[in-house]
């Protein structure tokens, strides 16, 4: 649920430490009889100046901005392009997201990633540097499709079970992946950047080991192992990040589970065969 993101962020801007005008109420424009008062002109240009942009920000500039947001309201009120679908949908959006952050701010800003939970995690899901030899099928492959990716990647499979060797040229010669002319080397990935159906066929395995094809939303692939990262090799950033992720996915889960409980929803399953 990362794009939720964004609107914690929008919704969180400390407008209380933002500074004030002498009189906030003062009229600094009028446009076609709305006007723009002094505290909603400071409020937007100490918003913007919060981001880095290549032109200077004043106020005579921000002012300019409100107008032209305002024109842009008034015409569109016009035309009633609230009624639009599209629009409509849109609008809903930024109320459903400014309303899950509003519920979910406090216990968000409460994650806290320990070093043992990454140790933990990393025990669990640590980083691999692999090649792969993918035989591609579309994303809703029919059956004789699947048949003919599956036979061919046994009969690459069944050959470097006697040459492991030769792994690099044969993913160089069969492997339909952009990793192909590099022996389908895919450097170190984390296990979140990787299939599930991909890391499970490899999780646990040592350096050298040929996993049989797997099958995944791609196709088959086989897979080579060729490095493990140690723990103190990895960018702990990054894994505290995909740590404090799962925990926010987690939170907002069980808000979203407490909203379905308590509302009356009906499902036809049968529309989703």
């Amino acid at each position: 649920m990362n794009y939720l993101f964004s609107f914690f962020i929008l919704f969180s801007i400390p407008f209380s430490t933002m500074a004030r005008p002498s009189n906030p109420n003062a009229v600094v424009a009028s446009i076609n009889g709305t006007k723009i008062l002094a505290g909603e002109l400071e409020v937007a240009y100490q918003q913007n100046a919060l981001f880095v942009s290549d032109k200077k920000v004043t106020r005579e500039s921000v002012l300019l901005d409100l107008i032209n947001r305002e024109l842009g309201i008034q015409k569109a009120k016009q035309a009633k392009l609230e009624n639009d679908p599209t629009v409509k949908y849109k609008m809903e959006d930024i109320l459903f997201h400014a309303q899950v952050s509003k519920d979910l701010e406090g216990k968000l800003k409460e994650i806290v990633v320990t070093d043992k939970d990454l140790k933990d995690y990393y025990v669990k899901f640590p980083e691999y540097r692999t090649a792969h030899i993918l035989f591609r099928t579309t994303i809703n492959p029919k059956d004789d499709e699947v048949k003919a990716a599956l036979a061919q990647s046994l009969k690459v499979y069944e050959e470097l079970r006697k040459s492991p060797e030769k792994f690099p040229e044969m993913a160089n010669r069969f492997s339909q992946s952009s990793t192909a002319p590099a022996g389908g080397d895919m450097g170190f990935q984390p296990a979140k950047a990787l299939a599930p159906e991909y890391f499970k066929a490899i999780n646990g395995k040592p350096v050298g080991y040929i996993a049989p094809p797997v099958h995944t939303a791609f196709g088959f692939h086989i897979v080579k192992i060729l490095a493990i990262n140690s723990f103190d090799q990895i960018n702990v950033a990054y894994y505290k990040k995909i740590i404090h992720d799962i925990k926010r996915d987690e939170i907002m889960e069980q808000y979203f589970a407490a909203q379905r409980k308590s509302a009356k929803i009906e499902i036809d399953k049968k529309m989703l065969e």
